[in-house]
């Protein structure tokens, strides 16, 4: 380090050189070729065969716990140095010499050919909890520990110490302790075959776990992995472990690999996982109430350690534990199965087991019934919880006996299946369950819809959000004036119920499905449904016809209808559904007689005479003239008339020739509506304007009223402009007068409350003052009370204490000496008695002399 006694640097003239004290230079003999030291302070004569090689230089200093290195240092022969027989100071060339402050206490300088490596540096000050790790450079022996040291070999000193280096070893890293709190442990790695600080053999690449808390320095064999935490256990956790290699764990029990154990509260509190031991994760524990139960499958058994595969285990609460490795709970925590009066379960046995006093076969089934709980054993399998089914009478469910294989319908009562019985499902086309779902939806078939082209479309859509219950009967609502047809396909035979009316199906039975023309001109199989509507009703079609001189037209006709059936025949019922399309067959044979008609008159008379033409056709009259129903004997459908809903020609000659006269027709007509219109035009202009110049004038004459009436509001204006002045004047001087009359009595009012304030204060203050004095009276009186009470304690306590100082014998003997002083005197006067008094106590003598 550079000294400071000088202020100015070495100075330089001609020949000299000013050496200050602590500088040096280093001189060249050219004559003789050696170099020398010179060392100041003193004034150094330059001769000519001498050079300054180095300097003036400031030696070298060093501080308390500092040091250097110094590379080819001086030989030296009992401290002194070695000089060679040239003159010159002997080198040890290649070497290194540490110097440190306490041998050089005072500043050094360097020799010709010494060189200072680095710079100074400080002790190397080792705390406690750390140390200094150092590997050796080269072989040598260790004085401090008494060891020999080879090149590559690692050691470590421990703080507190400060540490004095050597040239031998080299200071690889300065490591602190490691602190291992409470609920942690400390992860080592063997970095080399060596033995840990409590004596174990660990091989390379080994772990191990230190558990104590505190601090710890590993060694220099010894790497630091990681912090091991704890985990904590309580009574609703515990961990599980697996064994990774053969082990003995914490708890003293041996370990091989793969094992996988749990460690709970009552192990250990808390649990710090080896390096031998994989977490496989955190158990919950399985709390059972005393409405639970559950059943474990592969128990584990304490007695072997072992899992019991393939067995099981009924667990009833109330209780709590912890799922051993390989265990696995069935179906999960169950409750206690509750039945009641309408409740029952149906029950197999999965082995041979008795239950109580009755002995079950493997597979054998049977039922218990309500009110009662239930926990069923592992030898049951609990097959199906069932209910008592409520039914109305217009309500019933498919029941199937699995012995006979029987289905049967069961309606208006309460049922509950038996051990032998299953619900059935009635499956159903499904073009009859869409029939079904529309009906749920209020109507018995899809009505026509228009598509973007204006053509009815005819498409039943299942109703969404519809599903039936298979093992329910269905039922079947028949609209009124309907008819439906049931078949049993078990019995070969049909029938057919009217409407209003609730239909049950039986197990083999189907309704019979309609499948009706439909649309304009009528088309088959477009309607589904599956009442048949007795009418009355009417049906519509579009026929082509042809008339004698070749016109073809196209037809739109309404037929009224109705179904004549006596209800309480089954015979004339079942005629109705003699025909499969009623609608179709009814319009072709319609159309077939008025085609016939139409072909045999000409275009003209049709024109004119379509009705009559049409109904002579299809209907015949009596002798009266009146029209005879239509009536086809086979399914006894009457049609009681038909009406023309349009005519249209379907060949263009035709179709121009009535546009012709219709456009004709037309122009007459608009023509004739275009003159009406232009007249009532004219006359409602004419009307119009007289009204808008009797408006105007009208206009004008209540203009100039609102001007007149302008001008006299102006003139009040101007008046009362005038006077507001004024009078805006007057009351301004007015409601001066009175802000300054109501500011002077405020002002007297505020004078008479500080007055008040003045006063009161001033009461206040006599009042502390009276106070006090009678306050500081009492606490006098209050002194001097209990001055003169420790007074009299004191005298009386002095009194006591002079008596007791006397004694009793003493105060005894005081009180006699008078008296017998007396009694002496009055012996030796010869007296036999004597009597004193004063002139406040006399006595009687007459009574003393008798």
């Amino acid at each position: 380090q550079k000294m400071s006694y000088y202020a100015k640097k070495p100075e330089h003239s001609d020949g000299m050189i000013r050496i200050p004290p602590f500088y040096y230079i280093h001189v060249l003999d050219k004559n003789e070729n050696i170099r020398r030291l010179e060392v100041g302070p003193k004034i150094f004569v330059q001769k000519d065969h001498e050079e300054v090689i180095e300097g003036p230089s400031q030696m070298t200093r060093l501080i308390p716990l500092h040091y250097c290195i110094i590379a080819d240092p001086i030989a030296r022969k009992e401290g002194s140095p070695v000089i060679t027989p040239f003159g010159e100071v002997k080198l040890c060339h290649g070497k290194e010499e540490i110097r440190r402050a306490e041998d050089y206490s005072d500043p050094f300088p360097l020799y010709p050919g010494e060189k200072l490596v680095g710079s100074i540096s400080k002790y190397s000050v080792v705390n406690p909890n750390q140390a200094l790790v150092l590997t050796a450079i080269r072989d040598f022996y260790d004085e401090v520990e008494e060891v020999q040291r080879h090149a590559g070999d690692e050691w470590m000193v421990k703080g507190p110490v400060t540490y004095k280096p050597i040239l031998d070893a080299k200071i690889v890293k300065k490591i602190d302790a490691i602190i291992i709190k409470e609920g942690f442990a400390l992860k080592l790695r063997a970095k080399r075959d060596t033995k840990d600080k409590g004596g174990v053999s660990r091989r390379a690449g080994e772990e191990w776990l230190i558990k104590e808390s505190g601090s710890y320095l590993p060694s220099v064999d010894e790497e630091h992995v990681s912090l091991v935490r704890g985990l904590i256990l309580t009574d609703k956790k515990s961990l599980h472990l697996k064994a990774v290699h053969n082990f003995t764990d914490s708890y003293g029990t041996k370990r091989k690999a793969g094992e996988e154990w749990l460690v709970t509260l009552k192990d250990a509190e808390m649990h710090i996982r080896d390096v031998h031991e994989e977490l496989i994760g955190e158990v919950k524990v399985t709390s059972l109430s005393n409405r639970q139960f559950c059943i474990i499958k592969d128990p584990f058994d304490p007695k072997t350690s072992a899992n019991l595969y393939g067995a099981k285990r009924l667990i009833k609460g109330e209780v709590s534990f912890f799922l051993q490795p390989g265990e696995t709970l069935e179906r999960g925590i169950q409750n206690i199965l509750v039945l009641g009066e309408e409740d029952a379960l149906l029950l197999k046995a999965r082995e041979d087991f008795a239950d109580g006093k009755q002995s079950r076969k493997a597979g054998e089934k049977w039922m218990i019934q309500g009110p009662r709980e239930y926990i069923p054993p592992i030898e049951v399998e609990v097959l199906e919880r069932r209910k008592n089914i409520p039914l109305d009478e217009n309500e019933g469910i498919y029941v199937r006996d699995m012995h006979t294989g029987e289905v049967r319908m069961v309606t208006g009562n309460t049922y509950l299946l038996k051990t032998t019985e299953v619900l059935w499902e009635k499956e159903l086309s499904h073009e009859v369950e869409e029939l079904l779902s529309l009906q749920a939806s209020g109507q018995g078939f899809r009505p026509a819809t228009m598509d973007a082209q204006g053509k009815h479309i005819y498409v039943a859509e299942k109703k969404k959000g519809y599903k039936r219950d298979k093992t329910r009967v269905i039922q079947f609502k028949a609209p009124h004036n309907c008819a439906v047809q049931i078949f049993d396909y078990k019995n070969k035979n049909s029938r057919v119920i009217f409407g209003p009316e609730m239909v049950l199906l039986g197990p083999y039975e189907e309704i019979t499905i309609l499948n009706l023309s439909g649309k304009v001109p009528k088309e088959e199989n477009v309607l589904k449904n599956l009442a048949l509507l007795l009418g009355p009703d009417f049906m519509t079609d579009l026929i082509v016809v042809e008339t004698s001189d070749h016109a073809k037209l196209g037809l739109k006709l309404a037929y009224s209808w109705h179904f004549i059936v006596d209800k309480q025949s089954q015979e004339s019922a079942q005629k109705v559904f003699s025909i499969h399309d009623f609608v179709g067959d009814t319009c072709k044979a319609m159309a077939s007689r008025i085609r016939g008609a139409v072909s045999s008159v000409t275009f003209d008379n049709f024109h004119k005479h379509s009705s009559e033409i049409i109904q002579n056709a299809v209907f015949k009259k009596d002798s009266e003239g009146k029209i005879i129903p239509m009536i086809f004997k086979t399914n006894n459908l009457c049609v009681t008339s038909v009406d023309i809903q349009g005519v249209e020609p379907t060949d263009a000659e035709t179709r121009r020739s009535l546009e012709k006269s219709v456009n004709l027709s037309i122009d007459i007509t608009a023509k004739a509506v275009e003159a009406k219109a232009d007249h009532e035009a004219n006359l409602l202009q004419q009307a119009h304007n007289g009204e808008r110049e009797r408006d105007r004038i009208k206009d004008m004459a209540e203009a100039e009223k609102h001007r007149i009436k302008l001008i006299e509001l102006e003139a009040e204006s101007s008046a009362v402009r005038t006077t507001g002045k004024a009078t805006a004047d007057a009351r301004a001087k007015a409601e001066a007068a009175k802000i300054k009359g109501e500011a002077e009595v405020t002002q007297s009012e505020l004078m008479v409350k500080a007055e008040e304030i003045k006063s009161q204060n001033e009461l206040n203050i006599l009042k502390q003052k009276y106070d006090s004095e009678l306050n500081q009276k009492e606490q006098m009186d209050q002194l001097e009370i209990e001055t003169q009470q420790k007074l009299a304690e004191i005298e009386a306590e002095k009194f006591k204490k002079t008596m007791d100082s006397l004694g009793k014998d003493t105060i005894v003997a005081m009180s006699k000496a008078g008296p017998e002083a007396q009694a002496k005197l009055l012996k030796g006067l010869g007296l036999k008695g004597y009597m004193i008094m004063d002139s406040n106590n006399p006595l009687n003598l007459f009574t003393t002399a008798q």
